[in-house]
């Protein structure tokens, strides 16, 4: 951990954010994420569930049985670059189990209603859920993509729990009012959601209004 926290001393701990995928449907927009902030030059701190492996592997046919190597495959050389920081989820000794080590803050998308009535409920048995009490001992910035549907009375009183503490709950919802002609820019509206309630610029969707103002038409997407 002393190592860890050595080589990214020098990074802009305010461009530095924590990204967690579980095992939730919708890895797609934790990878997506990933990619627009890498782009943008932010330096990303990564942890997977098991779970969270899975479901990459079953919806984006991730070789899991080499997790660094798929990692690699799909983000170059940000991690070789240490851009982008893998952090098994067993490692509870990480840099980012520790409130001495700066964050921005941290984005769990998709998180499964387990992982959030573990945050919910105070328990922190993995690094994930560790790295989100951090956030909430910290106060620093913690955003939750919930995938889950119907929705039962538990999942809506854990996530109002959440919500009372200041985490911000961004449900995985499409909207359809830009018209959106591939599934690729119905990824980038939520991702662009994401980046909005994170304060960072981007120009992943058509907002409402922008036709009106001069703006361009809904074929602009995915132009970072």
């Amino acid at each position: 951990m002393v190592a860890e926290t050595a080589n990214t001393a020098k990074a802009d701990w305010k461009k530095r954010w924590v990204v967690g995928i579980t095992g939730a449907s919708g890895s797609i927009y934790g990878i997506r994420l990933i990619e627009v902030l890498l782009q943008k030059g932010f330096e990303i701190h990564l942890v997977v569930t098991e779970a969270g492996w899975r479901v990459l592997k079953e919806e984006l046919g991730f070789e899991t049985t080499r997790r660094m190597a798929a990692l690699e495959q799909r983000f170059g050389d940000a991690i070789t670059e240490r851009r982008l920081v893998f952090h098994p989820n067993a490692d509870i000794g990480a840099s980012i189990a520790s409130g001495s080590f700066r964050v921005q803050g941290m984005v769990i998308v998709p998180c499964s209603m387990g992982t959030l009535s573990s945050i919910s409920h105070g328990i922190s048995d993995d690094l994930m859920t560790r790295a989100a009490d951090v956030m909430l001992k910290e106060s620093r910035s913690l955003l939750i993509v919930p995938r889950e549907t119907p929705l039962h009375a538990i999942h809506l009183e854990n996530m109002l729990t959440l919500s009372r503490l200041g985490v911000r709950i961004i449900p995985a919802m499409p909207a359809f009012y830009y018209k959106p002609q591939s599934m690729e820019e119905m990824i980038d509206f939520l991702v662009g959601k994401v980046l909005d309630n994170m304060t960072i610029d981007h120009d992943l969707y058509r907002r409402w209004g922008d036709e009106q103002n001069g703006h361009e038409s809904p074929d602009h997407h995915r132009k970072n």
